[in-house]
């Protein structure tokens, strides 16, 4: 059974950072396309981020710069570091995953299979 556990968000003020985490199980990890997405209340969600087990990442324009992706497979967990938070970066944020070797120009647009719970990121002015 594929479980994924996110972990990490927070409250931080503008200019801030914070970790993302979001550990995974009951499958192979290596073959998945992982992603961060978020999400406010009565908005569309949103990709953020993703990575291939090529290694290969995919990033949001407006996170470019600020953000990065990364994923241990031998601790089966992926990362979603984020620097500079600004107030706009608020949004309830999801990792999933999906059974793609790689993670395409439109990953975004993948409906994945496998969802964690959501994890609240708070950026006050």
């Amino acid at each position: 059974q594929v479980q994924l556990l996110g972990s990490g968000g927070g409250s931080v003020q503008d200019g801030g950072s914070l970790t993302l985490s979001c550990s995974a199980s009951g499958y192979s990890y290596s073959g998945y396309c992982m992603g961060w997405f978020r999400q406010v209340q009565g908005k569309e969600r949103e990709g953020v981020a993703a990575i291939g087990s090529d290694g290969g990442t995919r990033y949001a324009d407006s996170v470019k710069g600020r953000f990065g992706i990364s994923r241990d497979n031998q601790k089966n967990t992926l990362y979603l570091i984020m620097n500079n938070l600004k107030p706009e970066d608020t949004a309830m944020y999801y990792c999933a995953a999906e059974p793609l070797p790689r993670c395409g120009p439109y990953w975004y647009t993948v409906e994945f299979t496998y969802w964690a719970q959501g994890t609240q990121v708070t950026v006050s002015s």
